[in-house]
């Protein structure tokens, strides 16, 4: 693609718009929108989506559209801060929820408090920016052409075709809205189910159910990862639901009978799938050793021979190593004052040092296979082993030491997830023209901000539906939960674990992508459903013939726009029904007040209903596009 680094000139000012506090101010609240959501989406469904794309679409549509001011640098400023946000959540949400959950069980409130939250989450982030900052020449400069970025490259397209911004950030924000009503309507208003589900537990084949979530974020989530990923997912749930529960009430004796199949898949199946995730996490972590290995002894060698005279050209300045080290050392002071995290000036420093291996693998990764594909739980899941197995080894061990673990395994994944992130921000702003060093300024705000807003999302879902129920039940979370408790006390039904982790070889063996698979097998059915209907949307339009390229990037990107308006407006409208819950009117909440299920239900079949409109009009989104793009 065209390299737009040596054509940005200045404004009729004579000076260049980037870091204004325009793009500040929209990025902060991009931040927000897409951390939020993505909290959401991933306490849902244990999947996140990249956030760069939609922001950059949304702040040209606003900056170039409404406000009639034309500056790719400042579109790029505020993707750069308002992705910073989703990576922060996503790392979060897979390990912080464990503590809530913890908290009920232990009947301890206060285990993990709002500040504590913000610390952990804010020294991760921060950290996750400045191991990034020397690694940024070695990966992003002189390996130009030879990664290959293919999400950064992808935001940087995007940023260049600004022209298309204002129909691009419309489909954007007509499913933000579409899917916030369609959300408020089922869950807020209740007037037909979030969900459909039929009894096919009989005599002949017990044991079983079969359901569908028909949310639009799963739609969403299933036209971005593809057919082929969605299909994964789904044999997953078929293995679980309509093989292993039927077999388990088969041949199980008296211990099963009176069992639903809910009861069989939380008592039995759960722990399977929870060996099969993570199995696939630690087999994907293995399959990408030589990778990691050759990435973090490249990088060091270019760090090594880099130059070491300050550059001044505006193209090629870092934040100032100074403030990189004086950051690193707030963080080692904080990690060692900090309650939840008993580890000692030394372990302060080990988890620095592992935090930077990770972030010198993830940022090279994602230049490699992109950031959804970084397998950033994997390293969770290694980092969680290890720091329990210490931690039990050193003597923290009970409720004080599980809580150390996760605390430990959140800023690990943490500083990969935006470490990745960040490296995939840079590759935009070198393809574009933008000043790196604003850039690592934009991701500090961004993650600052985004882990003060953390805390108090997780605490408003918790507060409102709890963690591992049946509307938010945090996969990941319950996942490390699980693991903690295994290695910390011993107390895990191996047996089934077991089960899973062999499993997933065998998935491995003949070819299946195993993550995916196994997070399937993990989640409920009617997750892995609602999911496939995105998929075969997706599927719909990748089989339309006769397109030429332009044409089939049109009509992807026409619905990974849209999908992830989908995704944003049912997080953006959970959040405001959780909230809604929590304000009291007349001895009950506001969400009481306005369920209207008592007065006019509708059944399932309206659900069925409206969910296929709601795919039929992704479609027709998608080919309207597509003739747009063929009538050019």
């Amino acid at each position: 693609m065209k390299n737009k680094r040596d054509t940005v000139v200045p404004n009729n000012k004579g000076d260049l718009r980037e870091f204004t506090p325009l793009a500040i101010i929209l990025g902060i609240l991009l931040a927000i929108l897409f951390g939020a959501a993505n909290a959401y989406l991933g306490l849902r469904v244990g999947l996140t989506i990249s956030a760069s794309i939609p922001a950059a679409v949304i702040s040209m549509g606003i900056v170039r559209i409404v406000l009639k001011r034309d500056s790719i640098l400042e579109n790029n400023i505020v993707q750069t801060i308002g992705s910073a946000g989703e990576s922060l959540a996503a790392g979060a949400i897979f390990t912080l929820p464990a503590a809530f959950l913890w908290e009920s069980e232990w009947n301890q409130p206060g285990q993990i408090s709002f500040v504590n939250i913000f610390l952990l989450t804010l020294i991760g982030g921060i950290l996750g920016v400045v191991f990034m900052i020397p690694l940024r020449r070695a990966l992003i400069v002189k390996e130009d052409g030879v990664l290959p970025y293919p999400e950064g490259t992808a935001c940087a397209e995007v940023l260049i075709s600004g022209e298309e911004g204002g129909a691009k950030a419309s489909t954007v924000f007509k499913a933000l809205g579409l899917s916030a009503l369609y959300k408020f309507l089922s869950n807020g208003l209740k007037i037909f189910p979030e969900g459909i589900s039929f009894d096919i537990n009989t005599k002949v084949f017990g044991g079983t159910a079969f359901g569908m979530d028909a949310l639009p974020a799963l739609m969403g989530v299933g036209y971005i990862v593809g057919p082929k990923i969605s299909a994964f997912m789904l044999s997953g749930g078929v293995l679980a639901w309509f093989v292993l529960m039927p077999l388990l009430s088969m041949v199980g004796g008296p211990e099963f009978a009176g069992l639903s199949p809910d009861e069989i898949w939380g008592s039995y199946i759960r722990y399977i799938g929870a060996g099969a995730v993570a199995a696939g996490g630690i087999l994907s972590l293995i399959k990408s050793l030589p990778m990691i290995i050759s990435s973090f002894k490249e990088s060091m060698i270019s760090l090594k021979n880099k130059e070491k005279t300050q550059s001044t050209d505006r193209l090629d300045t870092d934040i100032s190593s100074k403030l990189s080290i004086v950051l690193i050392a707030i963080a080692v002071i904080l990690i060692f004052l900090l309650p939840s995290v008993p580890v000692g000036i030394i372990g302060a420093l080990m988890i620095i040092i592992f935090g930077f291996f990770f972030a010198t693998v993830s940022s090279r990764m994602v230049g490699i296979i992109g950031s959804s594909n970084n397998p950033v739980s994997g390293m969770a899941i290694a980092t969680l082993l290890i720091s329990t197995l210490i931690l039990r080894a050193s003597g923290n061990v009970g409720h004080k030491g599980m809580l150390a673990a996760i605390s430990i395994g959140t800023i690990i994944c943490i500083i990969a997830a935006i470490a990745g992130d960040a490296s995939q921000d840079l590759k935009t702003g070198f393809i574009v023209g933008s000043t790196p060093k604003l850039q690592q300024l934009g991701e500090l705000i961004g993650v600052s901000v985004s882990a003060l807003v953390i805390g108090g999302v997780l605490w408003l879902l918790n507060t409102t539906w709890g963690f591992g129920g049946a509307e938010l039940p945090a996969p990941q979370a319950t996942l490390m939960k699980l693991i903690v408790e295994g290695v910390m006390e011993g107390n895990l039904p191996w047996n089934l674990v077991i089960i899973g982790i062999f499993i997933a070889v065998m998935a491995e063996l003949v070819g299946v992508s195993v993550l995916p698979f196994a997070i399937g097998l993990y989640l409920p059915l009617s997750t892995s459903t609602g999911i496939m209907v995105g998929g075969i949307v997706r599927l719909v339009v990748d089989k339309i013939k006769n397109k030429s390229k332009e044409e089939k990037e049109a009509a992807t990107t026409s619905g990974t726009l849209y999908s992830a308006g989908l995704i944003a407006g049912e997080g953006l409208m959970g959040i405001i029904l959780a909230v809604f819950a929590l304000i009291p009117i007349g001895g009950s909440s506001l969400a009481e007040k306005i369920n209207l299920a008592g007065s006019t239900p509708l059944t399932q079949n309206a659900t069925i209903i409206v969910y296929a409109l709601l795919a039929l009009n992704l479609l027709r989104k998608i080919f309207k596009n597509f003739k747009k793009s063929r009538n050019k």
